[in-house]
């Protein structure tokens, strides 16, 4: 990546105008002619849960993981993980990467609603699982037909299975493939609330609550993630040059919804055009976006320590700089 500035006024400025004054945020855009990073309220070694952006990070390490002979797309869940003869076991890999497994978005045994209910009112992390209660929870899952369905709990046993062909853990995964190759630091997957660095940022509700951190070691591949703004600009740098470990993860692969395709965890769009590969993410006290426009060679990052969409804002820098035409 080229040189990068920590303070770009014109992206600053944007930033502001897009998403408001009060809620800690940053921004990054990478283009052919360099690299800016732009923050409020936050430094820029801060790190933010980046939430489901997690997902497209673990289709890089499926990806990688091809190459590398490690695994197969017909390897299945079981030849990697201790799920006996539950339904799961018979899952492939290349199914989960595509969120075409047949597998809920989250088991029914995790009392999905209680834990919602608990975050609205409490601020609570609704994910805490150690990896041995995830597995606990898939061995009880049915298998629905295997039509397009996002699935979390899909992707935390796809990144657990990885991280075993690799005889590693995940946030060890993480680390060894994609943190130390791109120079990505912080970038990590903490499993519980003292592994945060002193640079955490605290998520809020949209009322300004404080929400509790989303750590646990089975959450980590789905949703994890914490990294900062220049560990992001870094990321999109790697992806848009093909530096990225795993950067096949990028290409369509099958249908996904309407207009959309899907490669291992990352969407594609038409947009004014141009095919847009992008993925967002929120948690209980973040929003994320990561956008690509592959034919400009531009890329675009967003993090917010708050509760309300970014999306927007997201493909609106997207267009603005792939366009060459920044306001």
């Amino acid at each position: 990546m080229n040189a990068t500035s920590h303070g770009d006024d014109r992206l600053g400025a944007r930033l502001r105008e897009l998403l408001g004054p009060r809620v800690p945020a940053a921004a990054a855009v990478v283009s052919p002619r360099g690299a800016t990073v732009a923050g409020r309220g936050t430094d820029p070694d801060d790190d933010f849960e980046i939430g489901s952006i997690s997902k497209g990070v673990t289709g890089l390490l499926y990806a990688d993981a091809l190459v590398r002979g490690e695994i197969k797309p017909d390897s299945t869940l079981g030849e990697f993980l201790p799920l006996g003869d539950a339904p799961a076991a018979q899952v492939t890999l290349q199914s989960l990467s595509t969120h075409r497994s047949g597998l809920p978005r989250l088991p029914a045994s995790a009392q999905p609603w209680r834990r919602t209910i608990a975050l609205w009112r409490h601020g609570t992390n609704p994910y805490g699982e150690d990896l041995r209660q995830l597995l606990d929870q898939a061995r009880d899952v049915p298998l629905g037909s295997p039509r397009p369905r996002y699935s979390n709990l899909g992707y935390e046993l796809l990144g657990h299975a990885l991280a075993h062909a690799a005889a590693t853990t995940y946030p060890e995964l993480l680390h060894r493939r994609i943190a130390t190759p791109l120079g990505l630091d912080p970038f990590y997957a903490p499993a519980s609330a003292d592994q945060l660095r002193p640079g955490a940022l605290t998520g809020t509700s949209r009322r300004g609550r404080l929400r509790q951190p989303w750590t646990g070691e089975a959450l980590g591949p789905a949703g994890g993630i914490r990294a900062s703004i220049t560990s992001m600009a870094r990321l999109t740098a790697a992806l848009l040059d093909g530096t990225a470990p795993g950067v096949a993860a990028l290409d369509p692969a099958a249908p996904f919804g309407a207009g959309a395709r899907i490669g291992a965890a990352w969407l594609t769009i038409p947009m004014k055009g141009r095919p847009i590969t992008w993925h967002n993410g929120g948690t209980g006290g973040f929003r994320s976006w990561l956008g690509l426009d592959r034919v400009a060679g531009t890329g675009v990052v967003v993090l917010a320590a708050g509760t309300a969409s970014v999306d927007r804002q997201g493909f609106a820098l997207l267009t603005e700089y792939a366009d060459n035409k920044p306001r």
